[in-house]
């Protein structure tokens, strides 16, 4: 009878984190989606309610909310599991069950990188669904007109926009060579990799279906991202947890204190309650999402690059360097977006502090509810 009870309460957990994780995405998405919007086009709160209002209406709000809960599930399912797992064997061997701050960081680090990986392919499809709620739909699709004027071009190269202009341009250029090619449009058209130095890639927006994405610019491409967000997320679980720890070692020591006799150990204080928790949850999220910043933002407008797969392929061949400094290499940071790495950390921070703090109360709700 034993397994089956087991199972049972492992079912009942997994329901209430699955539980938690959906209604903590859904609770701050609204504040997600204005964001991500206004850092990416650099505009105030109310210039980017007004432009999503008359782009998208309410539903905007919710543009992607589907990434969003499918690449939490797993990502925050990771992140704890991990966490949980890695300071299970930081106890292992001892007399109490105390985790210091610095094993409690390491542990937030390493589960950091597993989200990362999990949740990064969502997390760009999220974010490229929430940029183009503020783009209001066009009449004409750019892709129609290529398939018509380019028929190779898109087939090699889907959503591909060509600058008609330099590449009128272009061809004035070369017909004054002689001697002259009767048709040195048609003939160029049938080299399609000569036209990623004459055009320009779609908007993140017109590329937010996975199947685009992976015409365009490959499978890589989901990943895009990935080593700003590792950093970020690296970042953020361990201030996060070690934050945690702090504030519930403290707690626990203060309840210590009023009690007779002394505890010999600092668990035998008493458990946290669950509102207390909740509370110290969101204030680490707070300073968690002030300390990981910088790589959110950055992780967000690589995101928003579309490069595709031909151009990145030139990159390869030419050994195109990566600019920036050895820090900003490491981390993915572009050198352009220095001056905007700050934008929106008032809103992160709020949001990630109110969602922290719904997740862990809403899980403690339902499991002193139906467990």
């Amino acid at each position: 009878m034993g397994k089956p009870l087991g199972d049972s309460v492992f079912a009942g957990h997994a329901a209430a984190g699955v539980a938690a994780i959906t209604a903590s995405a859904v609770a701050v998405h609204p504040l997600d989606t204005l964001s991500a919007t206004g850092s990416q086009q650099k505009m105030g709160l109310g210039q980017v309610v007004d432009r999503l209002m008359s782009a998208s209406g309410p539903a905007g709000l919710y543009s992607g909310i589907g990434w969003s809960v499918l690449g939490k599930l797993p990502g925050l399912g990771a992140r704890f599991g991990t966490y949980e797992l890695l300071t299970a064997f930081y106890k292992d061997g001892k007399e109490d069950n105390y985790v210091s701050y610095s094993e409690a960081m390491l542990a937030g680090i390493a589960a950091g990188a597993v989200e990362s990986v999990l949740c990064t392919p969502f997390e760009l499809l999220k974010l490229r669904s929430q940029v183009g709620s503020v783009k209001p739909m066009k009449a004409t699709d750019p892709a129609n007109i290529t398939k018509v004027a380019f028929p190779l071009l898109s087939k090699l190269l889907p959503g591909y926009v060509p600058d008609i202009r330099v590449w009128n341009s272009s061809v004035s250029l070369l017909s004054n060579l002689s001697p002259k090619h009767p048709d040195m449009m048609g003939a160029l058209k049938q080299h399609p990799w000569m036209l990623t130095g004459s055009g320009k890639p779609p908007l993140p927006s017109d590329v937010q279906v996975p199947s685009r994405v992976i015409a365009l610019e490959g499978w890589g491409a989901l990943w895009r991202g990935l080593r700003p967000g590792m950093t970020r997320d690296c970042v953020f679980g361990g201030m996060f947890f070690s934050t945690w720890q702090f504030i519930h070692t403290a707690m626990l020591t203060w309840s210590a204190v009023n009690m007779n006799p002394q505890p010999s150990k600092l668990e035998e204080a008493g458990p946290v309650s669950p509102f207390a928790s909740s509370l110290a949850a969101g204030f680490s999220g707070v300073v968690a999402a002030a300390a990981s910043h910088t790589f959110d933002t950055a992780k967000s407008r690589s995101e928003c690059t579309v490069i595709p797969k031909y151009i990145a392929m030139e990159r390869r061949l030419l050994k195109w360097k990566v600019p920036g400094n050895w820090i900003e290499r490491k981390t993915g940071i572009s050198p352009a977006d220095r001056n905007v790495l700050f934008r929106g950390i008032g809103q992160r921070m709020a949001r990630s502090g109110f969602a922290s703090f719904l997740l862990v109360g809403s899980y403690y709700f339902v499991i002193d509810q139906f467990l």
